[in-house]
């Protein structure tokens, strides 16, 4: 186990550069302050701040990307109630670990072992998928997306008109939900009727129908 003392990089933080790219950033980005935990989360993940993830931990509560969509994880705070620690405390031996969110129910996630892609790069779970998807992507090369990326183009066929408006009415904890499903073939983001859930509930309801899909095939 490294101290804090080691695991706290007062030379090249990766903060440095995340500053840097939200000074460039095409999209909208909030940096939420880091909860008063973020030195115990640093030393119970046992990662540097010279890494995303330990800045991420030690400097921020999380990242809010364009207007709150996507929320990538950090310590927490107040208002985005969740770290990345304990949001992963059940996926442990799985071999993914989740990183972001989005408002719509989607979630990334770092491949540990879980998919047959190589290994470290970003899988995305889309609110219309039933399925993960490989982004080909290394963490730090999403994270960079996150600021530069055509989000809009992204997420074609899931942005209703009313997105930025309906988000802007719910916490970082909880996200849209659409019935009939968005994966099913009656659902759409502008016809199916959207609700509210919180996260956690979206993630195991997901899980859950993938489950029940397995046992059937």
């Amino acid at each position: 186990m490294k101290s804090l003392e080691e695991l706290v990089d007062k030379e090249d933080p990766f903060i440095n550069l995340m500053n840097s790219w939200v000074a460039a950033s095409k999209n909208h980005v909030e940096v939420l302050p880091p909860s008063d935990n973020c030195a115990q989360l640093l030393l119970d993940v046992q990662v540097t701040t010279h890494s995303i993830l330990g800045s991420l931990i030690y400097h921020t509560g999380g990242v809010l990307i364009d207007h709150g969509w996507i929320r990538v994880l950090g310590s927490g705070n107040m208002r985005f109630p969740r770290d990345v620690s304990s949001w992963n405390s059940d996926s442990n031996g799985n071999g993914l670990y989740l990183v972001a969110d989005d408002a719509a129910g989607g979630f990334y996630a770092i491949n540990g072992g879980a998919f047959p892609g190589e290994m470290n790069s970003i899988y995305y779970w889309a609110p219309d998928s039933m399925e993960w998807e490989d982004l080909e992507l290394k963490f730090s090369d999403f994270f960079g997306w996150l600021f530069t990326g055509d989000l809009d183009s992204f997420y074609e066929g899931i942005r209703w008109e009313s997105w930025k408006e309906d988000i802007s009415k719910i916490s970082s904890g909880q996200c849209i939900t659409f019935y009939p499903f968005l994966w099913t073939e009656q659902g759409g983001c502008n016809t199916s009727t959207r609700g509210v859930v919180p996260i956690l509930e979206a993630l195991s309801l997901k899980y859950d129908f993938l489950s029940q899909m397995q046992k059937n095939q």
